[in-house]
C-alpha cells in the first residue's frame, strides 16, 4: 500500500534564498546524507532536499526553472514494491533495486517509490473547536500560533496537458482512488482508500503546460494556518491568496509563492474518507474553489487585508 508524499527534491536557482524561505515556512534544516544539497523535513520526518539547479543527479524538469524534480511515495512492505514494479516495467523511465521502485508519470515527474521513512508522532491534541451541540474546549483557550510547523507533506498539485492520461496513469498503475473532479479540468486523487481527501491534484488548463503548482503542507489546525501565514509576511513572502477555505475538500489554506517553484501551502481539516465515498464530478466554478478567500493576505501588524 502507497502511504503518502515522503520526499521531495527540488532544483533552485538561488540556493540561498530556497533555505531562507523554507527556515522561515517552520521547516527543519538538519545535515544532509546527499553531498551539496540542503536537506529540511517536516515534524513526521518527510524530507525536502535543496539541490542546485544544474546538479546532474536530477531528474530532467519538466519545466524550466526552479521546480519539482522528484517525488518518493512510501510504501508498506516489500510486496507492494514487488506489484508497483510489476504495474510498471513497461513505463518510460522504470528502474528496479532491492530498495526502490521508479518511473516517470505521463506528465514527465519523476516518481519513486520505497518503504515508508516517516514515523507517527505522539498525539498532539490541540484545543478543539465549540460547536453548536459539540462542545470540545471547557475552560480553555485557542492557541495563538508565531509561526507555522508543518506535521507532514499533505499534497502535490501539477498542471498537466493530458488530464486523463495522466489521471488513468496514477489509478490504473498506481491504485489511486479518484475522490472528487472537476469536469475536462481536474481530478483529486488520494492513494488509498481511506484517506484524507488528496495526495495528488492534476489541474488541466488551456494552453497550459506541465509544470508544478504547488505544494502543500499539513499543519495541526486552523489556528496554524493563520499564524503562519502571518509569519511568511512578516518575514516579507508574498502570499499567492489565503487564508481561506476549499469547498471541494473542506480545507482551511493559505497559500505563499515560493523561490523553489509554484507555491506553498499550509492547509487543515480537509475531508476524510473511505472506499465508501462516492466522487462528485462537478463543473470548476470559482464557489467550489473557495467559499472565501482573502487576496494578497493579511498583514502582520495590522491583521487586516494587505492593501496595494
Amino acid at each position: 500500500m502507497i502511504t503518502g508524499i515522503e520526499i521531495l527534491k527540488f532544483g533552485v536557482e538561488d540556493k540561498a534564498k530556497a533555505i531562507k524561505f523554507l527556515t522561515d515556512f517552520g521547516l527543519s534544516q538538519t545535515t544532509s546524507d546527499i553531498e551539496q544539497t540542503e536537506l529540511f523535513q517536516t515534524q513526521n520526518g518527510s524530507k525536502i532536499y535543496v539541490f542546485d539547479l544544474a546538479d546532474t543527479r536530477l531528474p530532467q524538469a519538466i519545466e524550466a526553472g526552479s521546480t519539482l524534480r522528484e517525488v518518493t511515495w512510501g510504501v508498506e512492505s516489500d510486496a507492494d514494491l514487488q506489484q508497483l514494479a510489476h504495474n510498471l516495467k513497461d513505463v518510460d523511465g522504470f528502474e528496479q533495486s532491492d530498495h526502490h521502485v521508479q518511473c516517470r508519470d505521463p506528465n514527465g515527474m519523476t516518481i519513486v517509490f520505497q518503504h515508508s521513512i516517516t514515523k507517527e508522532l505522539p498525539d498532539k491534541k490541540t484545543e478543539g473547536i465549540n460547536q453548536y451541540g459539540n462542545i470540545q474546549r471547557i475552560n480553555a483557550a485557542s492557541p495563538v500560533y508565531d509561526k507555522g510547523e508543518p506535521v507532514a507533506i499533505g499534497h502535490v498539485v501539477f498542471f498537466t496537458p493530458d488530464l486523463e492520461t495522466t489521471e488513468n496513469f496514477y489509478k490504473e498503475k498506481l491504485g489511486f482512488h479518484l475522490s472528487d473532479a472537476y469536469r475536462n479540468r481536474g481530478a483529486f486523487l488520494r492513494c488509498r482508500g481511506e484517506g484524507y481527501h488528496h495526495d495528488l491534484f492534476l489541474l488541466s488548463l488551456p494552453n497550459k503546460a506541465a509544470g508544478l503548482n504547488h505544494v502543500a503542507f499539513v499543519v495541526r489546525d486552523i489556528h496554524e494556518v493563520i499564524g503562519g501565514g502571518l509569519n511568511m509576511n512578516r518575514a516579507d513572502w508574498s502570499t499567492f491568496i489565503g487564508p481561506g477555505r476549499h469547498p471541494i475538500s473542506s480545507a482551511y489554506f493559505w497559500y505563499v509563492h515560493s523561490p523553489l517553484g509554484g507555491a506553498f501551502e499550509y492547509y487543515t481539516n480537509d475531508d476524510y474518507l473511505t472506499e465508501a465515498w462516492q466522487p462528485r464530478i462537478e463543473e470548476h466554478t470559482l464557489e467550489l474553489f473557495t467559499e472565501w478567500a482573502i487576496e494578497g493576505g493579511l498583514d502582520h501588524e495590522t491583521r487586516r487585508q494587505v492593501k496595494a
